[in-house]
């Protein structure tokens, strides 16, 4: 599966020459010139990284990056702000305001791709290659393969699909429902206590006697791919 990244550009011209440049290094695109819409877009689409120009209709930039990390969902990606503002001051207050990197205009599409890859690998290892480590779990996932500690874990493609998606967001609790959506797509319909069987299935998969269960059961809120306490 693709990058997912949202553009947030009002410029025709510059969204258009985005658009191309990262459809190019493999990236699915989607753009809105509209502040409002980028919220919207952003809860519907759960994008994997956005970048967002300062200065766009209905909503600053400033204010979209502010509400999206007030968001539980949207407070682990990647924003990258597009400006024309080259001031210090500027830079602080778009950093402080939740972006990951602060871009000025006029910028190269090569150094734009660089700083993608760069966020990406801090935030989303899994999607800046093939494989991903996450206590002792070697995921590959060009292959389709998984080791703990050494050895091989066999998984169904459901497990499998289940693991990739916690590997690319350790730490982070996900809801019933977010896995449904993320895991089998948002147009299927499963029973959402489907989950909890496949994650039972994944346990019995990862954990030998005597190994650290790695998915945490958060109680009324989900699970996590994280050291059980």
């Amino acid at each position: 599966m693709k990058p997912s990244v949202l553009v947030v550009e009002d410029d025709a011209a510059l969204a258009e020459l985005l658009r191309y440049n990262l459809e190019r290094d493999g990236y699915a695109v989607t753009h809105t010139a509209d502040g409002e819409d980028a919220l919207i877009l952003a809860d519907e689409m759960h994008p994997d990284v956005i970048i967002l120009d300062w200065m766009v209709p209905s909503l600053s930039g400033i204010e979209v990056c502010r509400r999206l990390r007030r968001q539980p969902d949207m407070a682990a990606v990647p924003i990258l702000m597009l400006t024309a503002r080259a001031e210090e001051t500027d830079r602080v207050r778009g950093l402080d305001t939740g972006a990951d990197d602060y871009i000025t205009k006029p910028f190269s599409p090569k150094e734009l791709s660089a700083r993608i890859k760069a966020v990406l690998r801090r935030v989303r290892p899994a999607l800046t290659g093939g494989e991903l480590v996450y206590g002792g779990v070697e995921m590959d996932t060009t292959a389709h393969k998984v080791l703990r500690d050494g050895n091989t874990i066999q998984l169904g493609p459901t497990e499998f699909r289940l693991l990739r998606h916690f590997m690319q967001n350790p730490h982070r609790v996900f809801s019933r429902e977010q896995l449904l959506d993320s895991v089998w797509g948002r147009d299927v319909y499963v029973e959402v206590r489907t989950v909890d069987v496949h994650i039972r299935r994944l346990r019995k998969a990862l954990n030998a006697p005597g190994q650290v269960d790695l998915i945490r059961t958060v109680r009324s809120a989900g699970y996590a791919l994280d050291v059980a306490t």
